[in-house]
């Protein structure tokens, strides 16, 4: 729930909205949130958007619950009816819409025509801006800047990208001159950072502060291995874990967020595909004992998707050529991980399990070293709504292994901190599950057949045993115990 810091009639009724909730209320089981932030000034077609606001959009965005108001900041408001301010800007290169729980949020989209032509046109813009502004130097300005060395191959890497860029710089200009290309005016940071208030632009210079110590996320991920014996995978799983490990480490040395952002759009992919391939399996009516397993694979891509949007929100996905290869890599790992799920489902799993637990390690590591400044920057809205909504449905379930335990996650989300803690949690949650999917254990984790006898046997309901195949007169018979039901 959003409120504004000024609206204390609205902050009261949500306080009453949320005692409501403790009490079991049904008002819990969705998640109302109240705006009052100004609409958010989207860019130009074509252009490198601004940090907005962190706002829910205006009256005029998703319409469910939004109140305007003219001061432009948010408060969110739990469901235990705590107030929390959430991070002041959007640094990301998409907002608006294409931002979850922000203005036009949930709304269709338009044809593939469009949208493609569309993107086109606010890529190619994004593109030429890199080529003629030097993103590239850019990029290992911020490496050295954060104590990060490239090896031989970066540096041979960085030379040959230089070497390409300078002829499309030509070339762009040439195309210019000649007006079959628009004129590009200001350098994308310049255009950015000139709008921002200083309170966003401390956050941003908080954020560009943050570190990541590759060596110690390698030793932290060996220990771990050795301690619990880990996963032995066949040579191509191993290969595909190795080639996204590495793109990782080199081209993302001293770039943290950057890194997270591209992790977290391949890590979608795999669930997508599970998805996608057990679906196939019921339509053709090969399997349909998945359901319910596809209804945990997408709870999972859900909880990857908000990770992915609070990477995008601290501006992860800015650079042009970051997204060219994530989107690029995403794509490549769907497609062979189609291949390995339709030879293997075990080996797909075992798969995730390494990303997953890879990723857990360097949230771990990446939270440790950076607490103090981490604790100092307040959280994206995106987290707030994810972590703090009241409607805990798909966050549940996607964690299978507390069905048996009883044990329920309910994390803070007051910082950052909190927010990369909660993360490393979710993915130590998504290694447990890739490990019952390998073993079969999932199975009982989804049935919980125990409890649901004893919530039977509470509620005197009626119950349906088995089908009883062997069946004296050779037919298929059914033998319906009923309890009577008070």
């Amino acid at each position: 729930m959003q409120v504004g810091l000024h609206s204390q009639p609205a902050c009261q009724r949500l306080q009453q909205s949320a005692r409501k909730c403790r009490r079991g209320s049904s008002a819990c089981r969705t998640s109302l949130r109240v705006g009052a932030a100004a609409q958010p000034s989207l860019p130009a077609s074509g252009s490198r958007p601004s940090a907005v606001p962190s706002s829910g959009g205006s009256s005029s965005g998703n319409g469910k619950g939004m109140l305007t108001n003219r001061t432009g900041r948010l408060a969110f408001l739990d469901e235990e009816g705590q107030v929390i301010r959430p991070m002041p800007a959007d640094y990301g290169f998409r907002s608006g819409g294409a931002r979850l729980y922000q203005q036009d949020y949930g709304t269709i989209p338009k044809g593939v025509v469009e949208l493609s032509l569309d993107n086109f046109k606010r890529e190619l813009r994004s593109l030429r801006r890199a080529v003629r502004y030097n993103e590239l130097a850019e990029v290992a300005q911020d490496a050295r800047q954060a104590g990060s060395s490239p090896g031989l191959l970066g540096r041979v890497g960085f030379a040959a990208g230089q070497a390409v860029r300078s002829v499309f710089a030509r070339l762009d200009i040439w195309l210019e001159q000649r007006n079959v290309l628009n004129e590009l005016t200001q350098a994308p940071q310049t255009e950015m950072e000139g709008e921002l208030t200083a309170e966003q632009k401390d956050v941003l210079a908080k954020l560009r502060r943050l570190t990541l110590d590759d060596a110690a996320v390698s030793a932290s991920e060996k220990s771990r291995l050795s301690a619990a014996g880990g996963p032995r995978p066949s040579l191509p799983i191993r290969a595909a874990y190795t080639s996204l490990c590495w793109v990782l480490d080199v081209v993302y040395g001293g770039r943290p967020i950057e890194r997270f952002w591209v992790l977290e759009t391949v890590a979608r992919m795999p669930y997508f595909v599970w998805i996608s391939l057990l679906h196939l399996y019921e339509s053709l009516g090969w399997w349909r004992a998945g359901a319910e397993l596809r209804k945990v694979h997408f709870a999972e891509e859900w909880n990857e998707l908000h990770h992915l949007q609070i990477m995008e929100a601290l501006g992860g996905d800015l650079r042009w050529g970051d997204r060219f290869l994530a989107e690029h890599a995403a794509v490549f790992y769907y497609w062979t991980l189609v291949v390995i799920y339709l030879i293997s489902p075990a080996a797909s799993y075992q798969f995730m399990e390494m990303v997953e637990g890879h990723a857990a390690d360097t949230y771990a590591q990446f939270a440790a070293e950076n607490k103090e400044m981490l604790e100092t920057i307040p959280p994206p809205l995106v987290a707030l709504n994810y972590y703090k909504s009241g409607d805990l449905y798909l966050f549940d379930e996607f964690q299978t292994s507390w069905r048996a335990s009883g044990d329920v996650r309910r994390p803070r989300c007051n910082t950052l901190y909190d927010v990369f803690c909660n993360i490393r949690d979710d993915e130590l949650e998504h290694v447990k599950t890739m490990v019952a999917c390998q073993d079969g254990s999932i199975a009982l984790d989804l049935q919980n057949a125990e409890a649901m006898a004893e919530l039977a046997s509470q509620e005197k309901i009626a119950t349906l045993p088995p089908w009883d195949s062997d069946d004296e007169e050779g037919t298929t018979t059914r033998r319906i115990a009923t309890k009577e039901l008070h």
